[in-house]
């Protein structure tokens, strides 16, 4: 496979490098939290996506060598996987707001800068979140974008540049093969996303161990803790400066801790228990959402959105793809494979995840321990133990994965001291 490639390159974006940004896992996590708000109130949600399906069908991006969806996502073994991407457009709506990554010398062309793998497990389902570094450097297949242009391969490439060059199906077919993973679903949305769906839930709480101040992206925030929506919630998940060791792979963890919270008011009554909000939400998501034809279907996003509602929190869990310096450049990051491995063999496993890495002042985020225990209702699904949780089905990732479940505390570690 040839390295060279006719998509435009763009400055290195790992490690200490000045960088325009990123989106923000929140796009992502959108389609997560779509299929987890969109549906809970079944017949509000279909109603939803059956008069908006003109429009989801209209974005709609077709996945090479993607099987028929069956009837019920229930017959997949194993469970299924999702993609959700990030990528980092300029739209005319937004564009002031991101300075130099707009208007400057790297504002052409799209990339994906933010990359999950969701996958949902079979019964009992739990839910694992895989962040991918968007400096990983990995092997690009050729791919087919949405116009029918074919692409080349290339033995090694950024992750962040498989949707330059084709697009959603890129991005999709290139993790699926760094991952051996067969990917059911995707969707991508954009920068406005961000904003636009913040907003509709009314924003979302973080937690500051120490204040952040970025330059880059305008962030200012004191410690403690914070409800944020809009562009500061955009300035919060792109922020890489003001966190850990100012790298790419603190700013996951910082993302990381913005998902656990996402993901604890999206299961709250606070947006499944309301009709309004989730109206708001359901119209949001799909106005800024690229999906797979796969997910044109309302019934498969019911689906979907019923088989996550009532995962437990400590069954909900995000990791960072476990990743090493490349030799070959010390901006850029290479796939750890061993510890991967384990990764993907805990997962077939249908295991209980369990956490090793203990974070350090070089990571994004610090590990809150609750000063007191948490009051839930027994009757929420979340408080529930699971049944199936036994020491035989409960595997230690190894400690080069780092990560958190949506059941922990996480507090920002701004490097403001």
């Amino acid at each position: 496979m040839s390295q060279n490639t006719r998509r435009r390159h763009t400055i290195a974006r790992h490690g200490q490098l000045g960088t325009p940004g990123t989106v923000g896992q929140l796009l992502k996590f959108i389609a997560i939290g779509l299929a987890v708000v969109l549906v809970s109130g079944l017949g509000v949600g279909a109603y939803v996506f059956y008069d908006l399906s003109s429009t989801v069908s209209a974005n709609a991006v077709e996945i090479e060598g993607q099987d028929p969806i069956p009837p019920d996502i229930g017959e997949y073994e194993g469970g299924f996987n999702m993609v959700l991407t990030g990528v980092d457009t300029c739209e005319e709506k937004y564009k002031d707001l991101f300075g130099e990554r707009c208007s400057g010398a790297d504002s052409e062309g799209t990339l994906n800068d933010v990359n999950l793998l969701v996958h949902v497990s079979q019964e009992p389902r739990r839910i694992t979140v895989v962040s991918f570094p968007r400096d990983l450097m990995v092997p690009i297949p050729a791919c087919t974008d949405k116009d029918g242009n074919a692409t080349s391969a290339m033995s090694k490439q950024p992750l962040n540049t498989a949707y330059t060059d084709g697009g959603l199906n890129c991005v999709v077919k290139t993790i699926s093969e760094l991952t051996d993973q067969e990917i059911q679903f995707a969707a991508g949305v954009t920068f406005g996303g961000v904003i636009e769906i913040t907003n509709a839930i009314g924003g979302v709480d973080v937690c500051l161990a120490n204040p952040i101040k970025d330059r880059y992206t305008g962030l200012d925030m004191a410690a403690g803790t914070h409800t944020i929506e809009g562009l500061q919630a955009l300035q919060f998940l792109r922020t890489r400066h003001g966190v850990g060791d100012g790298s790419d792979l603190g700013r996951i963890g910082n993302q990381q801790q913005y998902m656990s919270s996402l993901a604890r008011k999206m299961i709250s009554g606070d947006v499944l228990g309301n009709v309004p909000v989730m109206l708001k939400l359901a119209n949001t998501a799909i106005q800024n959402l690229e999906p797979s034809e796969s997910l044109t279907n309302p019934m498969t996003l019911v689906q979907i959105a019923l088989a996550v509602k009532s995962v437990p929190f400590e069954d909900i869990v995000f990791v960072q793809y476990p990743n090493g310096t490349d030799s070959a450049n010390p901006n850029k990051v290479v796939p750890n494979y061993t510890a991967a491995s384990a990764l993907w063999e805990a997962l077939a496993a249908n295991a209980q995840l369990q956490i090793t890495h203990e974070n350090n002042k070089n990571d994004g985020v610090v590990v809150q321990e609750p000063t007191a225990p948490v009051e839930e209702p027994a009757t929420d699904p979340a408080a529930t133990p699971d049944p199936a949780a036994t020491p035989d089905n409960v595997v230690a990732l190894p400690d080069s994965i780092k990560g958190n479940s949506a059941a922990q505390q996480t507090c920002s570690n701004g490097n403001v001291r």
